[in-house]
């Protein structure tokens, strides 16, 4: 509770310090990058406002926007959707809360920075009308992040179901078939053959991005925290899985450090686009990443479920996102509450998180859709298995366990354990996970 109050008074300090550096009437410190209105035209529209960190979200609302006023024109919506840079966008929703000035009737809120808005009561609107009656379709773990004391609070952009991207020619130069890789130990002996082979690695680790490593653990029923926000950073299973990440570049030698260090690095890019690692270990929403910037790979790579630790285990996990609130500051809670639930919780809407983003939606009874398996550039560049692949894996995704210490692990994770476990070697992954999980606690 303690290390909760300050960071929300650094972050309040931050931006009083932020506003006193500029003029303006605005409540909160500094403009939008953009601000996209939708729907200005109509007479007598009801204006909400829309905050996001996320350009591409626009994209979604807008869609919705349109539809939503052709469907409705006796309660037509001019949305006011502005863009801010991620920082800035969640210091400004926190102060608004906190003054009780400002704030928007609609807003996106990263998953890392959710814990800061549930302290105390949160400021924000019940959607359990409307998403209670979609759970029994949906993947409900993706839901339970943004949910408080039964209260869902939040509602989910995607499920991130993790998966591995194998590159079928590198395999199939080194003889092997990519669904014969079931379990990590079948992930390693493969390696061997690709190493042995061809002039690739299997893998690579990362040292400057945890997204490897969480779903790992994730899909051993093992996280960061446990339900009572405890430290388990270093229990057994972190412990052996960060060993079997060292012993794939050290001791089998079938992986190597990531260029760049992440997977969002201009170097990892070009290095992979080149054909010099035979597969990759994201969420589903890394496809566009591979469409932008790796062409060179279109027709060349698979998406199959991450390998089991052991037969008959989970071979996926969750990962990233962004839940979307209507504060209780809204003029017109009840009309921002039955918008966003169009917009991200109908059928329609959540063919559109896939049609409109490329991501994969919540509600997995539309996985099967005729308009979400239409031909289009996804399918084009990895062919037509995708959500044949989710939804072999639809159950396997666990409830991640974010609290408002989860930055400082990430934080922890980049800078101390993957440097000196992996990078550096100066350190033993024991070693290295419980000092960090050590300094965790005496944060608490």
């Amino acid at each position: 509770m303690k290390k909760s109050l300050m960071l929300l008074l650094f972050s309040l300090l931050a931006l009083v310090l932020a506003a006193c550096g500029g003029g303006g009437d605005s409540e909160a410190s500094g403009e939008a990058e953009e601000v996209d209105v939708i729907g200005e035209d109509i007479e007598d529209a009801t204006e909400l406002t829309y905050w996001t960190f996320a350009g591409q979200h626009i994209d979604l609302f807008r869609d919705a926007a349109e539809r939503w006023n052709e469907e409705n024109p006796d309660k037509a919506v001019k949305l006011v959707a502005e863009t801010y840079p991620y920082d800035q966008m969640h210091n400004n929703l926190l102060l608004s809360l906190q003054s009780g000035k400002g704030a928007p009737d609609i807003a996106d809120i990263e998953i890392s920075k959710f814990p800061n808005y549930m302290q105390g009561e949160p400021q924000f609107e019940s959607m359990n009308e409307y998403v209670e009656p979609v759970l029994a379709e949906s993947v409900k773990e993706r839901f339970e992040i943004y949910a408080k004391d039964g209260t869902y609070y939040g509602l989910p952009t995607h499920v991130g179901a993790t998966v591995m991207y194998y590159n079928t020619e590198i395999l199939n130069e080194a003889g092997v078939e990519v669904d014969s890789i079931e379990t990590w130990d079948d992930f390693v002996e493969a390696g061997k053959q690709v190493v042995e082979n061809t002039d690739a690695v299997m893998w690579n680790v990362n040292t400057g991005d945890y997204i490897d490593y969480w779903p790992m653990i994730s899909q051993q029923d093992s996280d960061f925290f446990d339900e009572n926000g405890e430290v388990t950073l270093d229990n057994e299973t972190n412990i052996e899985t960060l060993q079997f990440m060292q012993d794939a570049i050290y001791k089998h030698e079938i992986a190597e450090i990531t260029p760049g260090g992440e997977p969002h690095a201009e170097e990892f890019y070009g290095y992979m686009n080149d054909g010099n690692a035979a597969a990759l270990l994201m969420p589903i929403w890394y496809m566009g990443r591979f469409i932008e910037n790796m062409p060179d790979l279109e027709g060349k790579m698979a998406i199959r479920p991450m390998p089991a630790w052991e037969e008959g285990g989970k071979r996926s996990a969750g990962m990233g996102g962004t839940g979307t609130v209507v504060t209780n500051h809204s003029e017109n809670p009840e009309l921002a509450k039955e918008f966003l639930a169009y917009t991200k919780l109908s059928e329609e809407g959540n063919i559109n998180l896939w049609k409109v983003l490329g991501f994969d939606p919540p509600r997995w009874d539309v996985w099967e859709s005729e308009e979400v398996r239409e031909d289009n550039q996804y399918y084009q560049y990895f062919g037509e298995g995708i959500f044949d692949t989710l939804l072999d894996i639809r159950d396997d995704i666990n409830t991640l366990n974010i609290t408002d210490q989860t930055p400082d692990v990430l934080n922890e994770y980049t800078t101390n354990i993957a440097q000196n476990a992996i990078r550096q070697q100066t350190e033993t992954p024991e070693e290295a996970l419980k000092q960090s999980a050590d300094k965790i606690r005496d944060m608490q």
